[in-house]
């Protein structure tokens, strides 16, 4: 990881991109039914974005940190580097009584190049729960 003295201003946009809603649609197609679908993408739309850390991030959704020599973890970075905004990340919570994990369903890439940018890092969300039953873990871009 970089020294946070060194590291450069994570720039975000204010809301998500609207391509990034069919992208985590798509991912959470493969872990969940197009009702529950629906019914995320709805909340993802509508959520107030909050912030969380990047290490954060990762602890809840159990994945692996990705290294810079992953090609979209590698253009983040060079985003990051020129001063270009970042989506905000879309979640679907987790279940910490059944040990299910947070669920990235878009911007893993994005979460990753933020925390070797700087592991403490503010990174905007957007979270969304499920109802009457759960997505388990997973990833997506």
């Amino acid at each position: 990881m970089t020294d946070v003295s060194d590291s450069p201003t994570i720039a975000w946009l204010k809301a998500p991109q609207e391509h990034d809603f069919p992208a985590a649609a798509a991912f959470l197609q493969l872990i969940a039914d197009d009702d529950t679908i629906a019914d995320i993408e709805k909340q993802l739309r509508q959520a107030p974005t909050v912030q969380q850390k990047a290490k954060d991030l990762l602890r809840a959704s159990r994945l692996p940190l990705l290294d810079a020599t992953n090609p979209h973890v590698a253009g983040d970075l060079a985003k990051i580097a020129h001063g270009e905004a970042l989506s905000p990340i879309l979640l679907v919570r987790g279940d910490l009584a059944r040990g299910v994990p947070m669920v990235i369903a878009d911007g893993y890439h994005r979460v990753c190049a933020s925390y070797l940018t700087d592991e403490n890092t503010d990174i905007p969300c957007r979270i969304a729960d499920v109802r009457g039953g759960h997505a388990e873990g997973g990833k997506h871009r």
